[in-house]
């Protein structure tokens, strides 16, 4: 019963932690300057449902996507620890990752009146890590509960990531610069280990 508890526990804070709703309020806040609170939580709503829609179609999609290229699964859930390790490492370093959006989609994203689809839902939210780490957990799915928690931790990452951005000012105000860094610093720490343990399952996977 533990380990089952532990398994949905750790599905849920895997796509949580990828997507990190808090390392995209600096960026949010500035995208949204000129935004009043009530089209803010519009362009968050639109975000974070982006975000979910984008994910459930790739855990969907994930199977046909390995068909096509001919790719197992340990070898994917050995890339997928890859990429998630690095967005854990700029994490831990407190470091905005490139690999979620260039400056030039960030500075596009501020002229533009409607961010809430690109880039805010993707690929700031819904980044490669984010969609890899998906694929692996619904492909990986061993178990009815598993798979469905998969989806289920998606929705909830979105509605959590609709919260968040719909009251960045009062976060980066209460959190401040620091508390928001070492959060991120806490949370790229789990997905370093959780990055570590999709490479030695990938590698299980691969020479069984």
């Amino acid at each position: 019963m533990n380990q089952r508890v532990m398994e949905l526990l750790l599905i849920f804070t895997s796509i949580l932690f990828i997507v990190d709703p808090f390392a995209v309020i600096p960026t949010f806040l500035a995208m949204t300057v000129r935004d009043t609170p009530a089209q803010r939580r519009v362009l968050a709503r639109r975000g974070a449902w982006t975000c979910a829609i984008t994910l459930i179609a790739f855990a969907v999609g994930g199977s046909l996507i390995f068909k096509i290229f001919g790719i197992t699964i340990g070898a994917f859930k050995i890339a997928g620890g890859v990429l998630i390790g690095l967005n854990a490492l700029d994490m831990v370093q407190a470091r905005r990752s490139q690999q979620r959006e260039t400056p030039v989609e960030t500075a596009e994203g501020i002229q533009k009146d409607d961010i809430g689809i690109m880039p805010l839902g993707v690929p700031m939210l819904a980044g490669p890590g984010a969609i890899s780490t998906v694929m692996v957990l619904a492909l990986g799915s061993k178990s009815v509960a598993a798979t469905a928690a998969v989806y289920i931790s998606i929705v909830l990452t979105a509605l959590i990531t609709f919260l968040v951005l719909s009251a960045a000012s009062m976060v980066e105000r209460r959190l401040g610069q620091t508390g928001m860094r070492i959060l991120t610093r806490l949370m790229g720490l789990v997905l370093c280990a959780i990055a570590v343990q999709f490479i030695i399952d990938g590698i299980k996977l691969s020479f069984r």
